[in-house]
């Protein structure tokens, strides 16, 4: 039989089975590497190159003849799909790509005759206003929008499905046309809206643009006073009662909210460390992104760092951060929910399932209780294995149980660097030969409105629990009745509404913490707390709890509580801490935030001074912000008998201690003749700094260390902290030693700044070409202005030999320590001033022409008086390349060459741009090409440029690490960082341009195709 009339039956019998509502679970992989490029991403193979769980089948609902780039998705009791879309992200209607200039739009798309694909599509609403809205929750007629800066309330006041009234709920949110913005709400068991931000968020002010102060007493921004990053929300629906619920993450996409009233959320690392996360989210919880108190980012040298990137990236070996429940490796996750439904295989009953886009992937954690938290493993039910275009952004359940997929579609991750914003797909998963049938809902009457709180549809569940709160008393039979089945969930949402009965409320929550089931129990703590009755009688009876689970709640309902009682409580709570279990260890710390003293005092008058021998003791001593804690962690670091290692943990406890006796404390203990007193010593020695050099005790113990760590990082930090003036001779052995590395530049750079530029140009002047080598590499990697300076010099001396000047010209090149950018403009400008002679041309040819700035290649080529082929040789278009086979050694060689100066594969490579290590996994070979090609289409949340423009005229570029008050953190190219006081910082400027050099011109096609294919074949399976 003709091959292409084979492969034509083949995709039309599939397409019968789609047509018909069922897909098989896996399609023969030939079937989909048979189709052209083009073929593949057509809506009558979209189920091609997707595998589904199972137990269950996935089918194509709607596609785009219908929705575009859906964001955010909601299902309403019609069992109607709410999809808001993102045309128009970051304005695209003013690129290449086409976009709405009326707005883009939200659409509900229905399914009405009954065949499973929708075939009926309303606009709700379109706007500009709603360019790219990350968040909808459909809430009766009202439907809840979330878009940066604002969230709005969108009415339809006459049941025509169009919005009528737009009011605005809150303003003044950051983040705007950006993902790490406001996101999605969601309604609570409790009645009260759930949502989140992520770290460009920003703030978050009320609808008449006011600063909102949350139940804390706190603004509710994340300036680091106190919350940083990305946070959680409470809200009344009306927006009052604000609480801020968690606080530093980076990318919190949702969150999610089982009926007991538990949140659940994922969260994105900075892209490349394999770090995505799931959290458990303890309330009021610290999670970790950057540092609590200085907001460092995750690389920022610390005392006890992780030694793995994952856990050092969510700051997990430090007091006051709340475990991660899950790493999942690489990811951009999006939406997630709590399956609370029985139509899904057991496995995924009361469970989250979650969307990620980044491995083209739906998963499922089941979890299961761990001490005071959980643990949690990893199903999977919907993959892109093949189709790596499968990019969903959302998953929602449907009133039948069944859950619904939205897919943006795109060979990219997130809209930086859209490429298909006029494609988009919904799936529906559910089990093989299940129709989408929907019933109607009542909600007529208390027993009717009881059923449809039963639904695992949050719009069903919703409308239900406003109607029955409504009724109150008058729906108090038919909650009871609900409160005692055996579904523990249907009786945890009727605890949530019983508790808000006027008059009765307490009564029931005074029998549900008797309960049987610990997860009541937690419920009933979790209502008791939102209502207007003294809490202290049920924490005293709970304190003795048998479930670790349900004293973490306590724990934390003890949080700001002044009664005189509630130190004692605490005490008892501490002393049930086993001293392995970290979730109650960070519950204690929450209970006693802003009450340490007298919450510890409490503990110590009942434990006594053998809290030290035990682990749990010396446990809650690292976690306590007590003023009397610094004497206690001397303690410890003193006692013979803890390890080394545990000690490190104390001195890292000394960050987070505010005492005014800390300084001599420290220093107190640098002759104190221990027998790890090396490591006594160093560890203080990172405590301190210049401040205190003219104590002797100090001096003395830094000139000992020093000679320790001669000719190694640890030496460089240290001349680096005291800002040492008298180290120059041991410096020049480092820029000898190390030219070519963040070492050898760092010393050149600590030397430049504290009078040693005599040292290194007396040996320039040498007869030693190895050494005048070496520095002029270190000046070059270096390139700040005085290094740029001492390299101008060299090429203009006339006693400087050819090939030391040649070598000066080439490192203009080398700026991989601070900014390359600046060396290229100064190179640039002795090229046009004449002092480039034309015995160094070739050399300035070598730097100029291979820069990623357009703007130099074209001047330098001017002045070279030079024909810039590579610039005027055109590549193929990518629909083209996609289709060409590379060489994947030759492409390892084109990444060693040209790309692992800022990108790491595995340990190999320089860790300035986002890791590649996994990137076959998640970009396919068109998205490999774009970012390759045209880089500054889209940069990486967390990787834009920045460009210090110093006091002095020179300029640094790098990537932003953390900034606070006192000083910004820039990670360099080259990979060291390097701090720049505020003060002597002119301006401050993010680049429009990516930091990654556009490799067009600057290899050739075929290596471009070798590296595309090397590239290509990363991923968590090699």
């Amino acid at each position: 039989m003709n091959q292409y009339i084979f492969r034509t039956l083949l995709t039309c019998t599939i397409l019968l089975f789609v047509v018909a509502g069922f897909s098989c679970q896996k399609v023969d992989d030939q079937v989909f590497d048979e189709l052209s490029e083009e073929e593949r991403h057509l809506p009558e193979n979209a189920l091609l190159g997707l595998e589904t769980h199972e137990e269950l089948e996935t089918t194509l609902f709607a596609s785009e003849d219908m929705v575009f780039n859906p964001t955010n998705m909601d299902i309403d009791e019609k069992g109607r799909i709410w999809i808001t879309e993102g045309i128009n992200y970051r304005d695209f209607r003013n690129s290449d790509l086409p976009g709405r200039d009326e707005g883009d739009r939200i659409v509900i798309l229905e399914d009405t005759n009954g065949d499973g694909k929708a075939d009926s599509e309303k606009v709700f609403y379109q706007g500009n206003d709603i360019n790219s809205a990350l968040g909808i929750m459909v809430l009766g007629n009202k439907v809840i929008v979330s878009r940066s800066p604002d969230v709005f309330v969108l009415t339809d006041t006459n049941g025509d499905d169009k919005a009528d009234e737009k009011e605005i709920l809150f303003t003044g949110i950051d983040g705007e046309e950006h993902d790490h913005g406001v996101h999605a709400f969601t309604l609570g068991p409790d009645g009260k809206l759930y949502f989140n931000a992520g770290d460009a968020g920003g703030q978050i002010r009320d609808s008449n643009g006011e600063p909102i102060i949350d139940k804390a007493g706190n603004t509710v921004k994340n300036d680091g006073n106190p919350y940083r990053k990305g946070l959680v929300f409470r809200v009344n629906l009306d927006g009052s009662e604000f609480e801020v619920l968690g606080h530093n993450f980076r990318n919190n996409y949702e969150v999610a909210v089982d009926s007991y009233g538990t949140l659940w959320q994922s969260d994105n690392d900075d892209d490349g460390n394999r770090s995505v996360r799931i959290n458990y989210v303890m309330e009021f919880g610290n999670y970790g992104y950057t540092d609590e108190l200085t907001g460092a980012g995750w690389r920022s040298r610390r005392i006890n760092m992780e030694e793995d990137i994952p856990n050092r990236h969510w700051y997990q070996n430090d007091p006051g951060v709340v475990p991660n429940l899950l790493l999942t490796g690489a990811g951009s996750p999006t939406g997630i929910l709590i399956y609370e439904g029985d139509l899904l295989p057991d496995v995924f009953h009361n469970q989250m399932i979650h969307a990620d886009a980044g491995p083209n992937i739906i998963r499922s954690y089941p979890v299961t209780n761990n001490g005071a938290g959980y643990n949690a493993t990893i199903e999977n039910i919907l993959e892109g294995v093949d189709n790596q275009w499968f990019r969903p952004s959302d998953v929602t359940v449907a009133p039948d149980g069944s859950i619904f997929v939205s897919d943006w579609y795109d060979p990219g991750v997130g809209g930086h660097r859209m490429q298909a914003p006029h494609i988009g797909r919904v799936y529906r998963i559910a089990p093989p030969e299940t129709p989408y049938e929907i019933e109607e809902v009542d909600y007529s009457t208390p027993t009717a409105a009881i059923q449809a709180l039963k639904s695992p549809n949050h719009a069903i569940r919703a409308k239900a629990w406003m109607q029955i709160n409504k009724w109150g008393a008058d729906a108090e039979t038919e909650l009871t009745e609900m409160y005692n089945s055996d579904n523990q969930r249907y009786r945890a949402r009727a605890l949530w509404l019983l508790s808000k009965i006027e008059g009765n409320g307490e009564e029931y929550i005074n029998t549900a913490i008797e309960d049987n089931n610990p997860d009541i129990r937690i419920a009933a703590l979790r209502a008791a707390r939102q209502m207007d009755i003294n809490i202290l009688p049920l924490l005293e009876h709970l304190v003795d709890d048998a479930s670790p689970q349900v004293l973490r709640e306590v724990a934390i309902a003890l949080r700001h509580n002044e009664s005189a009682k509630a130190p004692g409580l605490w005490a008892k709570l501490a002393l049930q801490y086993d001293g392995e279990d970290r979730w109650y260890l960070e519950a204690l710390g929450i209970a006693a935030d802003k009450q340490w003293d007298s919450f510890l005092e409490a503990w110590l008058a009942v434990k006594g001074d053998e809290w030290i021998n035990e682990k749990a003791g010396r446990d809650i001593v690292w976690r306590s912000r007590a003023g009397q804690t610094l004497p206690m962690l001397v303690d410890v670091i003193l006692n013979d008998s803890v390890e080394e290692d545990e000690k490190m943990r104390f001195f890292r406890a000394f960050d987070f201690q505010s005492s005014s006796d800390k300084e001599q404390i420290l220093v107190d203990l640098l002759d104190e003749g221990q027998q790890d007193q090396q490591m006594i010593t160093f560890s203080v020695l990172q405590l301190l700094d210049h401040s205190v050099l003219d104590h002797p005790k100090v001096t003395a113990s830094l000139d000992q260390a020093l000679e320790t760590v001669k000719e190694t990082a640890d030496f460089m930090y240290l001349v680096d902290r005291y800002q040492l003036e008298t180290k120059n001779e041991e410096l020049v052995n480092l820029v000898l030693s190390y030219p070519d590395s963040s070492l050898g530049a760092n010393a050149a750079r600590h030397m430049l700044g504290y009078g040693g530029e005599g040292y290194l140009t007396e040996l320039l002047k040498s007869n030693n070409e190895e050494n005048v080598k070496s520095i002029i590499q270190a000046l070059g990697y270096l390139a700040n202005d005085q290094s740029l300076a001492i390299l101008e010099s060299v090429i203009v001396d006339e006693d400087m030999n050819l090939s030391s000047k040649q070598l000066a010209v080439e490192a203009f090149g080398l700026g991989r320590g601070a900014s390359i950018r600046d060396a290229e403009d100064r190179l640039l400008k002795m090229l046009h001033d004449g002092l480039i002679t034309s015995a160094l041309e070739s050399s300035a040819e070598n730097v100029l022409m291979e820069s990623y700035r357009a703007d130099i290649r074209q001047a330098a080529a001017g002045y070279l008086q030079i024909l810039n082929n590579n610039e005027a040789t055109e590549y193929r278009p990518v629909a083209e390349l996609i289709q060409s086979v590379g060489d994947i050694n030759n492409g390892r060689q084109v990444f060693e060459n040209s790309c692992q100066f800022c990108h790491q594969v595995g340990q190999e490579g320089i860790n300035f741009g986002p890791d590649l290590t996994e990137i076959g996994d998640k970009l396919p070979k068109q998205g490999l090409y774009d970012a390759i090609l045209d880089p500054n289409a889209g940069i990486n949340f967390g990787y834009e440029g920045y460009i210090l423009t110093l006091q002095n005229g020179s300029k640094v570029t790098g990537i932003r690490n953390s900034e606070n008050d006192d000083e910004i953190d820039l990670r360099l190219p080259g990979g060291n960082s390097n701090s720049y006081d505020k003060t002597d910082i002119a301006s401050t400027e993010i680049m429009e341009q990516s930091l990654m050099p556009n490799m067009q011109g600057s290899i050739s096609e075929q290596e471009i195709i070798d590296l595309v294919e090397y590239l290509s074949e990363l991923g968590s399976d090699n």
